[in-house]
């Protein structure tokens, strides 16, 4: 079957989803509302994995840190919900965020000023974790820093963030981070529709970077990406700035992480410093190594198929997650270099 339909016929099945839970709760195609949430979850997650894969799979860039760029995407769009709560002020927003008022404060912080408005947070979303992408880069590839080392930098980078957001006086919540949302662009974040609509934006999200990535990839740009990871003295020595193409899909790569973490916040509700944990980022690598790097298609098969076996494994056996993630990671080094994707090729040769 040619494969464009097949991926045609599976973003069909997801967008079903919504539309089967609307159904009365006796329908035989009813489907509840925690399976939307869940598989909406994977959606922004298949986002993240497409990031990892564009900088990993086409550059050879293996970043630790994505975690942090998803993090701050969801950190930026949960400030905006957090100003949504609380007493109006003269201009019907919102004073202080309840934690705030809790905490002490007597005014707002300055770097929260302009996240009443949700053009101006989901802009930081993606502008926020851009720069931090832009800054570690290019202090990295300028040094020439590529393989284990570049990926020892980013996991500090991630947690190092995650100690500085986990303290209280920094503003952003302590440990306890966001959550209680009510709304979000005038819709109350507990209803059906609400979730349906943010299923809706992440699965057209999900399509939309696919899309964008698979025509990059097969740009002169992505070439010399993939010249890059596979050569890339012989690269530099051919005269392409090795350095300026590195930083441009690491940069990329980080917004498009940002981007996922902002869809992700309202639909699960919440946003804490754990999510900067550099085990999500490994998770996240696990992911693509599984589906199958430098593919794409891999990439989303990876975050959907070991995502669904998490969700399985940790209500019926939670204590087990973390071995079978080893060993999911052991069995692609040693059996499966080319993940599922490879896999599925061979038996359809």
């Amino acid at each position: 079957m040619n494969r464009r339909l097949v991926l045609m016929l599976c973003v069909l099945a997801l967008a079903a989803l919504p539309a089967f839970n609307a159904l009365p709760a006796d329908h035989p195609l009813h489907v509840p509302d925690f399976l939307v949430s869940v598989v909406g979850k994977w959606i922004c997650y298949a986002i993240l994995a497409l990031a990892i894969d564009l900088a990993w799979g086409y550059a050879g860039i293996l970043s630790l840190g994505h975690g942090a760029f998803f993090a701050l995407g969801g950190y930026a769009i949960g400030m905006h919900l957090m100003r949504l709560i609380g007493p109006r002020g003269v201009y019907g927003h919102p004073v202080l965020p309840d934690f705030m008022v809790f905490l002490g404060y007597t005014e707002l912080p300055w770097y929260w000023l302009g996240f009443d408005w949700f053009a101006f947070a989901f802009l930081m979303a993606l502008v926020v974790p851009g720069l931090l992408a832009l800054v570690v880069g290019w202090l990295a590839f300028r040094s020439r820093i590529t393989g284990v080392y570049l990926s020892i930098i980013t996991q500090a980078m991630t947690y190092a963030l995650m100690l500085a957001f986990f303290r209280n006086d920094m503003g952003f919540g302590g440990n306890n981070g966001f959550t209680d949302f009510k709304e979000l662009l005038g819709m109350p974040l507990n209803t059906g529709a609400t979730r349906a609509v943010l299923f809706y934006a992440s699965l057209v999200t999900l399509v939309l970077v696919f899309w964008g990535c698979a025509h990059l990839t097969q740009t002169k740009l992505g070439r010399v990406l993939t010249a890059i990871r596979d050569a890339e003295s012989r690269t530099r020595f051919l005269g392409y700035n090795v350095t300026r193409h590195k930083l441009f899909v690491f940069v990329l790569s980080a917004m498009i992480a940002g981007l996922a973490g902002a869809l992700y916040v309202p639909q699960v509700g919440i946003i804490n410093p754990s999510e900067f944990s550099p085990g999500n980022s490994i998770e996240a690598v696990v992911w693509v190594a599984f589906g199958g790097r430098g593919t794409l298609v891999g990439a989303v098969l990876g975050a959907f198929s070991v995502n669904a076996l998490k969700t399985w494994l940790t209500s019926v056996a939670p204590d087990l997650w973390l071995i079978v993630l080893g060993l999911l990671f052991v069995i692609v080094t040693l059996l499966l270099p080319k993940g599922l994707i490879g896999l599925l090729r061979r038996r359809g040769s």
